[in-house]
Protein backbone atom coordinates (compact mmCIF):
# COMPACT_ATOMS: atom_id res chain seq x y z
CA UNK A 1 0.00 0.00 0.00
CA UNK A 2 1.20 3.17 -1.08
CA UNK A 3 1.22 6.19 1.70
CA UNK A 4 0.92 9.63 -0.49
CA UNK A 5 3.56 12.11 1.94
CA UNK A 6 1.89 14.62 3.43
CA UNK A 7 2.22 18.19 2.20
CA UNK A 8 5.38 20.10 3.75
CA UNK A 9 3.63 23.02 5.36
CA UNK A 10 7.18 24.42 6.43
CA UNK A 11 7.45 25.58 2.48
CA UNK A 12 6.02 28.45 1.28
CA UNK A 13 5.63 30.45 -2.21
CA UNK A 14 6.01 33.87 -1.11
CA UNK A 15 2.96 35.69 -2.95
CA UNK A 16 4.21 37.41 -6.10
CA UNK A 17 2.66 41.38 -6.52
CA UNK A 18 1.01 41.54 -9.73
CA UNK A 19 0.18 45.20 -9.03
CA UNK A 20 0.99 47.58 -7.13
CA UNK A 21 -0.32 47.09 -3.39
CA UNK A 22 -2.97 48.77 -1.33
CA UNK A 23 -3.26 47.04 1.79
CA UNK A 24 -3.72 48.09 6.08
CA UNK A 25 -2.32 45.34 8.12
CA UNK A 26 -2.68 45.06 11.71
CA UNK A 27 0.25 43.50 13.92
CA UNK A 28 0.32 41.90 17.07
CA UNK A 29 2.11 43.49 20.90
CA UNK A 30 5.49 44.29 20.55
CA UNK A 31 8.12 41.31 21.73
CA UNK A 32 10.35 43.31 23.31
CA UNK A 33 7.91 45.54 25.57
CA UNK A 34 5.81 42.31 26.42
CA UNK A 35 8.80 40.52 27.31
CA UNK A 36 10.24 43.11 29.53
CA UNK A 37 6.46 43.87 31.51
CA UNK A 38 6.78 39.81 32.39
CA UNK A 39 9.93 40.56 33.71
CA UNK A 40 9.53 43.84 35.65
CA UNK A 41 5.88 42.11 36.48
CA UNK A 42 7.49 39.23 37.84
CA UNK A 43 9.68 41.01 39.90
CA UNK A 44 7.20 43.42 41.41
CA UNK A 45 5.70 43.48 44.54
CA UNK A 46 2.09 42.58 43.63
CA UNK A 47 0.14 41.91 40.82
CA UNK A 48 0.18 43.20 36.94
CA UNK A 49 -1.74 42.91 34.36
CA UNK A 50 -0.46 42.79 30.78
CA UNK A 51 -2.71 44.33 27.62
CA UNK A 52 -2.56 42.87 24.10
CA UNK A 53 0.08 41.01 25.13
CA UNK A 54 2.40 39.09 22.14
CA UNK A 55 1.61 35.13 21.93
CA UNK A 56 3.78 33.62 20.10
CA UNK A 57 6.81 31.15 20.72
CA UNK A 58 9.41 33.28 22.82
CA UNK A 59 6.69 35.34 24.69
CA UNK A 60 5.65 31.95 25.67
CA UNK A 61 8.71 30.32 26.37
CA UNK A 62 9.11 33.27 28.70
CA UNK A 63 5.91 32.90 30.07
CA UNK A 64 6.97 28.86 31.09
CA UNK A 65 10.40 30.13 32.22
CA UNK A 66 9.02 32.24 34.81
CA UNK A 67 6.64 29.59 35.97
CA UNK A 68 9.19 27.05 36.55
CA UNK A 69 10.89 29.49 38.89
CA UNK A 70 7.08 29.90 40.85
CA UNK A 71 5.77 33.13 39.29
CA UNK A 72 2.14 32.55 38.82
CA UNK A 73 1.52 33.86 35.12
CA UNK A 74 -2.75 33.43 33.88
CA UNK A 75 -2.48 33.79 30.34
CA UNK A 76 -6.29 32.42 29.84
CA UNK A 77 -7.36 35.82 28.85
CA UNK A 78 -5.70 36.40 25.11
CA UNK A 79 -6.04 40.02 25.64
CA UNK A 80 -4.81 40.49 29.12
CA UNK A 81 -2.78 38.42 31.27
CA UNK A 82 -2.16 38.82 34.74
CA UNK A 83 1.65 38.10 36.55
CA UNK A 84 1.19 37.26 40.39
CA UNK A 85 4.59 37.53 41.79
CA UNK A 86 5.88 34.91 44.53
CA UNK A 87 9.08 33.48 46.24
CA UNK A 88 11.35 32.38 43.34
CA UNK A 89 12.28 28.23 43.44
CA UNK A 90 15.31 26.61 42.72
CA UNK A 91 15.35 23.29 41.52
CA UNK A 92 14.17 23.82 38.21
CA UNK A 93 14.78 24.34 34.48
CA UNK A 94 14.23 26.80 31.72
CA UNK A 95 13.45 26.19 28.10
CA UNK A 96 15.00 29.14 26.26
CA UNK A 97 14.12 27.76 23.14
CA UNK A 98 16.01 29.96 20.95
CA UNK A 99 14.89 33.34 22.61
CA UNK A 100 17.63 36.34 23.56
CA UNK A 101 15.13 37.53 25.65
CA UNK A 102 14.77 34.52 27.83
CA UNK A 103 18.41 32.99 27.73
CA UNK A 104 19.56 36.86 28.83
CA UNK A 105 16.98 37.96 30.80
CA UNK A 106 15.59 35.34 32.91
CA UNK A 107 18.88 33.89 34.73
CA UNK A 108 19.75 37.86 36.67
CA UNK A 109 15.86 36.60 37.88
CA UNK A 110 16.53 33.20 38.45
CA UNK A 111 19.77 34.34 40.75
CA UNK A 112 17.61 35.29 43.33
CA UNK A 113 16.26 32.22 43.86
CA UNK A 114 16.60 29.56 46.60
CA UNK A 115 18.69 26.79 44.74
CA UNK A 116 19.97 25.95 41.01
CA UNK A 117 17.99 26.73 38.44
CA UNK A 118 19.27 25.34 34.99
CA UNK A 119 18.64 26.75 31.72
CA UNK A 120 19.28 25.00 27.85
CA UNK A 121 17.22 25.62 24.34
CA UNK A 122 17.36 24.90 20.64
CA UNK A 123 20.29 23.43 18.97
CA UNK A 124 21.38 27.20 17.44
CA UNK A 125 20.78 28.54 20.50
CA UNK A 126 23.45 26.59 22.31
CA UNK A 127 25.87 28.59 19.52
CA UNK A 128 23.70 32.27 20.71
CA UNK A 129 26.69 34.31 22.29
CA UNK A 130 25.79 34.44 26.23
CA UNK A 131 29.04 35.15 27.76
CA UNK A 132 28.02 38.52 29.25
CA UNK A 133 25.49 37.43 31.14
CA UNK A 134 27.49 34.69 32.24
CA UNK A 135 30.60 36.37 32.89
CA UNK A 136 28.06 39.38 34.38
CA UNK A 137 26.78 37.35 37.29
CA UNK A 138 29.98 35.51 38.17
CA UNK A 139 31.05 38.98 38.96
CA UNK A 140 28.15 40.05 40.78
CA UNK A 141 28.99 36.78 43.06
CA UNK A 142 26.79 34.10 41.53
CA UNK A 143 27.77 30.68 41.04
CA UNK A 144 27.50 29.74 37.14
CA UNK A 145 28.09 26.24 36.01
CA UNK A 146 28.36 25.82 32.32
CA UNK A 147 31.67 23.56 31.39
CA UNK A 148 33.43 26.30 30.64
CA UNK A 149 31.09 26.95 27.26
CA UNK A 150 30.20 30.74 28.12
CA UNK A 151 26.57 29.41 26.65
CA UNK A 152 23.94 27.42 26.71
CA UNK A 153 23.42 24.96 28.46
CA UNK A 154 24.37 26.51 31.92
CA UNK A 155 23.20 26.04 35.69
CA UNK A 156 22.93 29.54 37.98
CA UNK A 157 23.52 28.22 41.31
CA UNK A 158 20.79 30.70 43.19
CA UNK A 159 21.13 31.24 46.73
CA UNK A 160 18.63 33.38 47.40
CA UNK A 161 20.04 37.06 46.70
CA UNK A 162 22.49 39.04 44.79
CA UNK A 163 24.66 41.43 46.32
CA UNK A 164 24.52 43.70 43.39
CA UNK A 165 26.74 46.20 43.37
CA UNK A 166 29.24 48.21 41.02
CA UNK A 167 29.89 46.06 37.94
CA UNK A 168 32.14 46.82 34.32
CA UNK A 169 30.88 44.93 31.19
CA UNK A 170 31.31 44.82 27.53
CA UNK A 171 28.11 45.01 26.15
CA UNK A 172 29.35 45.63 22.05
CA UNK A 173 27.53 41.91 21.28
CA UNK A 174 23.92 42.54 22.24
CA UNK A 175 21.94 45.16 24.46
CA UNK A 176 19.86 42.89 26.29
CA UNK A 177 22.86 42.33 28.85
CA UNK A 178 22.22 45.81 30.02
CA UNK A 179 18.71 45.32 29.92
CA UNK A 180 18.73 42.29 31.46
CA UNK A 181 20.99 43.25 34.90
CA UNK A 182 18.93 46.46 35.23
CA UNK A 183 15.79 44.80 34.78
CA UNK A 184 16.90 42.40 38.21
CA UNK A 185 18.92 45.49 39.93
CA UNK A 186 16.17 46.69 41.87
CA UNK A 187 16.07 43.73 44.02
CA UNK A 188 19.93 43.40 44.20
CA UNK A 189 21.27 44.30 47.84
CA UNK A 190 22.98 47.00 46.82
CA UNK A 191 21.13 47.46 43.43
CA UNK A 192 23.57 48.03 40.19
CA UNK A 193 26.01 50.74 39.21
CA UNK A 194 26.84 49.71 35.66
CA UNK A 195 29.45 50.63 33.14
CA UNK A 196 29.79 49.33 29.85
CA UNK A 197 33.93 49.15 28.75
CA UNK A 198 34.02 47.81 25.58
CA UNK A 199 35.79 49.11 22.75
CA UNK A 200 32.73 49.16 20.33
CA UNK A 201 29.33 51.37 21.50
CA UNK A 202 26.07 48.83 22.82
CA UNK A 203 24.00 48.23 20.05
CA UNK A 204 20.25 48.73 19.47
CA UNK A 205 20.43 51.76 21.87
CA UNK A 206 16.53 52.12 21.73
CA UNK A 207 15.92 49.03 23.81
CA UNK A 208 18.11 50.83 26.20
CA UNK A 209 15.83 54.01 26.44
CA UNK A 210 12.85 51.22 26.30
CA UNK A 211 13.79 49.42 29.53
CA UNK A 212 14.74 52.76 31.54
CA UNK A 213 11.19 54.05 30.76
CA UNK A 214 9.66 50.64 31.85
CA UNK A 215 11.41 50.59 35.16
CA UNK A 216 10.79 54.21 36.13
CA UNK A 217 7.36 53.61 35.33
CA UNK A 218 7.29 50.69 37.78
CA UNK A 219 8.68 52.62 40.27
CA UNK A 220 12.34 51.79 40.16
CA UNK A 221 14.84 55.01 40.60
CA UNK A 222 16.99 55.03 37.41
CA UNK A 223 19.91 57.00 36.61
CA UNK A 224 21.23 57.01 33.03
CA UNK A 225 22.67 60.40 33.06
CA UNK A 226 26.61 59.71 32.26
CA UNK A 227 27.11 57.95 28.72
CA UNK A 228 27.24 54.70 29.13
CA UNK A 229 26.84 53.97 33.17
CA UNK A 230 23.81 52.90 34.53
CA UNK A 231 22.52 53.52 38.16
CA UNK A 232 19.86 51.35 39.47
CA UNK A 233 18.98 51.61 43.28
CA UNK A 234 17.95 49.15 45.35
CA UNK A 235 13.99 49.41 46.19
CA UNK A 236 10.19 47.83 45.70
CA UNK A 237 9.46 47.62 41.97
CA UNK A 238 5.32 47.95 41.89
CA UNK A 239 2.41 46.03 40.43
CA UNK A 240 0.74 47.70 37.60
CA UNK A 241 -1.17 47.73 34.49
CA UNK A 242 1.15 47.51 31.23
CA UNK A 243 -0.40 48.30 27.36
CA UNK A 244 1.57 46.72 24.97
CA UNK A 245 2.61 48.75 21.66
CA UNK A 246 2.26 46.85 18.40
CA UNK A 247 5.58 45.43 17.19
CA UNK A 248 7.14 47.77 15.03
CA UNK A 249 9.80 45.23 14.09
CA UNK A 250 6.93 42.72 12.75
CA UNK A 251 5.13 45.96 10.96
CA UNK A 252 8.01 47.16 9.51
CA UNK A 253 8.55 44.68 5.90
CA UNK A 254 4.88 45.65 5.17
CA UNK A 255 6.06 48.93 4.89
CA UNK A 256 9.11 48.05 3.48
CA UNK A 257 6.80 45.60 0.87
CA UNK A 258 5.45 49.39 -0.52
CA UNK A 259 8.85 50.29 -1.05
CA UNK A 260 9.44 46.78 -2.76
CA UNK A 261 6.88 46.41 -5.34
CA UNK A 262 4.95 50.31 -5.52
CA UNK A 263 1.76 50.93 -3.90
CA UNK A 264 0.25 51.85 -0.08
CA UNK A 265 0.63 49.87 2.93
CA UNK A 266 -0.69 50.93 6.15
CA UNK A 267 0.05 49.38 9.68
CA UNK A 268 -2.60 50.08 12.17
CA UNK A 269 -2.44 51.50 15.37
CA UNK A 270 1.29 52.87 14.96
CA UNK A 271 2.14 54.85 18.45
CA UNK A 272 2.81 58.27 17.79
CA UNK A 273 5.59 58.32 20.62
CA UNK A 274 7.34 54.90 21.32
CA UNK A 275 11.19 54.05 22.28
CA UNK A 276 10.64 51.00 20.08
CA UNK A 277 13.87 50.37 17.72
CA UNK A 278 11.64 49.45 14.45
CA UNK A 279 10.32 53.15 14.87
CA UNK A 280 13.24 54.15 12.95
CA UNK A 281 12.28 52.63 9.67
CA UNK A 282 10.01 55.57 9.47
CA UNK A 283 12.84 57.76 8.44
CA UNK A 284 14.58 54.99 6.59
CA UNK A 285 11.95 55.02 4.47
CA UNK A 286 12.07 58.76 3.38
CA UNK A 287 15.75 58.39 2.74
CA UNK A 288 15.20 55.56 0.42
CA UNK A 289 12.59 58.04 -1.85
CA UNK A 290 9.28 56.43 -0.21
CA UNK A 291 6.21 58.69 1.10
CA UNK A 292 5.60 57.84 4.85
CA UNK A 293 2.03 59.61 6.57
CA UNK A 294 -0.39 59.18 8.99
CA UNK A 295 -3.43 57.93 7.58
CA UNK A 296 -5.96 55.41 7.55
CA UNK A 297 -5.76 54.95 11.15
CA UNK A 298 -1.88 54.69 11.10
CA UNK A 299 1.43 54.85 9.45
CA UNK A 300 1.08 54.83 5.75
CA UNK A 301 4.08 54.66 3.25
CA UNK A 302 3.84 55.31 -0.11
CA UNK A 303 6.33 53.81 -2.47
CA UNK A 304 7.57 53.91 -6.01
CA UNK A 305 8.85 49.87 -6.18
CA UNK A 306 12.94 51.61 -7.12
CA UNK A 307 14.57 53.26 -4.01
CA UNK A 308 17.03 55.92 -3.91
CA UNK A 309 21.08 54.58 -3.74
CA UNK A 310 22.35 55.31 -0.36
CA UNK A 311 24.43 54.08 3.24
CA UNK A 312 22.70 52.80 6.03
CA UNK A 313 24.45 52.98 9.34
CA UNK A 314 21.54 49.98 11.16
CA UNK A 315 23.68 49.63 14.56
CA UNK A 316 20.43 51.34 16.64
CA UNK A 317 18.01 49.68 14.20
CA UNK A 318 19.70 46.07 13.32
CA UNK A 319 16.57 43.94 13.46
CA UNK A 320 15.60 46.04 10.36
CA UNK A 321 18.34 44.95 8.30
CA UNK A 322 16.71 41.45 6.60
CA UNK A 323 14.14 43.26 5.55
CA UNK A 324 15.75 45.97 4.17
CA UNK A 325 18.45 43.56 2.88
CA UNK A 326 15.48 42.11 0.74
CA UNK A 327 14.46 45.39 -0.51
CA UNK A 328 17.93 46.20 -1.60
CA UNK A 329 18.60 42.74 -3.15
CA UNK A 330 15.69 43.26 -5.85
CA UNK A 331 16.62 46.95 -6.89
CA UNK A 332 19.26 48.62 -8.85
CA UNK A 333 21.73 49.64 -6.25
CA UNK A 334 24.23 50.37 -4.86
CA UNK A 335 23.47 50.10 -1.06
CA UNK A 336 25.52 49.37 2.11
CA UNK A 337 24.14 48.55 5.60
CA UNK A 338 27.06 49.13 7.88
CA UNK A 339 26.98 48.71 11.59
CA UNK A 340 25.29 45.33 12.37
CA UNK A 341 28.41 42.88 13.08
CA UNK A 342 26.39 42.09 16.43
CA UNK A 343 23.77 40.09 14.19
CA UNK A 344 26.20 37.90 13.28
CA UNK A 345 25.44 36.12 16.84
CA UNK A 346 21.47 36.37 16.54
CA UNK A 347 19.13 33.54 15.15
CA UNK A 348 21.98 32.82 12.73
CA UNK A 349 24.89 34.60 11.32
CA UNK A 350 22.45 36.97 9.60
CA UNK A 351 24.99 38.89 7.69
CA UNK A 352 26.64 35.75 5.79
CA UNK A 353 22.87 34.48 5.48
CA UNK A 354 21.76 37.95 3.71
CA UNK A 355 24.58 37.26 1.21
CA UNK A 356 24.04 34.08 0.21
CA UNK A 357 20.07 33.96 -0.05
CA UNK A 358 21.08 37.75 -2.17
CA UNK A 359 23.60 36.12 -4.35
CA UNK A 360 21.22 33.33 -5.17
CA UNK A 361 18.49 35.25 -6.74
CA UNK A 362 21.09 36.98 -8.72
CA UNK A 363 22.15 40.57 -6.74
CA UNK A 364 25.99 40.94 -6.74
CA UNK A 365 27.22 41.68 -3.03
CA UNK A 366 30.06 42.33 -1.00
CA UNK A 367 30.36 41.32 2.94
CA UNK A 368 32.05 43.27 5.40
CA UNK A 369 32.46 42.16 8.45
CA UNK A 370 30.08 44.75 9.99
CA UNK A 371 27.09 44.63 7.36
CA UNK A 372 27.57 44.35 2.95
CA UNK A 373 27.31 46.52 0.37
CA UNK A 374 24.50 45.43 -2.74
CA UNK A 375 26.23 46.76 -6.12
CA UNK A 376 23.30 45.95 -8.28
CA UNK A 377 19.97 43.89 -7.10
CA UNK A 378 18.55 41.08 -9.19
CA UNK A 379 15.38 39.71 -9.74
CA UNK A 380 15.57 36.04 -9.79
CA UNK A 381 15.50 33.24 -10.71
CA UNK A 382 13.06 31.59 -8.40
CA UNK A 383 13.84 28.93 -6.12
CA UNK A 384 14.78 27.72 -2.27
CA UNK A 385 15.14 31.26 -0.49
CA UNK A 386 16.61 29.50 3.08
CA UNK A 387 15.58 30.71 6.55
CA UNK A 388 18.00 29.15 8.72
CA UNK A 389 15.11 28.81 11.68
CA UNK A 390 15.12 32.84 11.84
CA UNK A 391 12.05 34.69 11.87
CA UNK A 392 13.45 37.71 10.39
CA UNK A 393 15.28 35.89 7.28
CA UNK A 394 12.11 34.74 6.31
CA UNK A 395 10.47 38.11 6.39
CA UNK A 396 13.58 38.81 3.80
CA UNK A 397 12.35 35.94 2.12
CA UNK A 398 8.51 37.64 1.51
CA UNK A 399 10.00 41.37 0.55
CA UNK A 400 12.13 39.82 -2.14
CA UNK A 401 9.47 37.45 -3.21
CA UNK A 402 7.17 40.49 -4.41
CA UNK A 403 9.48 40.86 -7.12
CA UNK A 404 10.86 37.55 -7.81
CA UNK A 405 8.53 35.20 -9.17
CA UNK A 406 8.81 31.37 -7.62
CA UNK A 407 10.55 32.38 -4.66
CA UNK A 408 10.30 29.55 -2.10
CA UNK A 409 10.62 29.61 1.78
CA UNK A 410 11.91 26.39 3.29
CA UNK A 411 10.54 27.04 6.65
CA UNK A 412 7.61 30.11 6.73
CA UNK A 413 6.88 28.06 9.88
CA UNK A 414 9.92 29.66 11.88
CA UNK A 415 7.71 33.10 11.95
CA UNK A 416 5.88 31.20 14.72
CA UNK A 417 8.69 32.62 17.06
CA UNK A 418 7.33 36.09 17.00
CA UNK A 419 3.88 35.58 15.05
CA UNK A 420 2.31 32.55 13.84
CA UNK A 421 0.22 34.44 11.28
CA UNK A 422 2.76 36.14 9.39
CA UNK A 423 2.51 34.59 5.98
CA UNK A 424 -1.41 34.95 6.34
CA UNK A 425 -1.53 38.19 7.14
CA UNK A 426 1.17 38.97 4.40
CA UNK A 427 -0.76 36.93 1.58
CA UNK A 428 -3.98 38.92 2.24
CA UNK A 429 -1.41 42.38 2.20
CA UNK A 430 -0.32 41.05 -1.17
CA UNK A 431 -3.33 39.61 -2.67
CA UNK A 432 -6.16 40.97 -1.04
CA UNK A 433 -7.47 37.59 0.10
CA UNK A 434 -10.34 38.09 2.88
Amino acid sequence: MNATAAPDKRRWEAPYAEAELDAVVRVPGSKSMTARALILSALAAGPSTIERPLIARDTLLMVEGLRAIGVGVDTSDDDAWTVTPGAFKGGSSVDCGLAGTVMRFLPPVAALADGPVAFDGDPHARKRPNDGVIKALRGLGVGIEDGGRLALPFTVEATGAVRGGALDVDASKTSQLVSALLMAAPRFTEGIDLRHTGDRPVPSRPYLDMVVQMLRQAGAEVDDSEPNRWRVAPGELQGRTWTIEPDLQNAAPFLIAAAAAGGTVTVEGWPTETTQAGDAVRDLLTELGARVEWSRGGLTAVGSGEPIPGELDLADAAELTPALAALFGVSQGPFTIRGVAHIRGHETDRVSALVTELRKIGADVDEYEDGFRVNSGGRGPGGTWATYADHRMAHAGAVAGLVVPGLVLDDVACTSKTWPEFAEVWEQAVRGKE
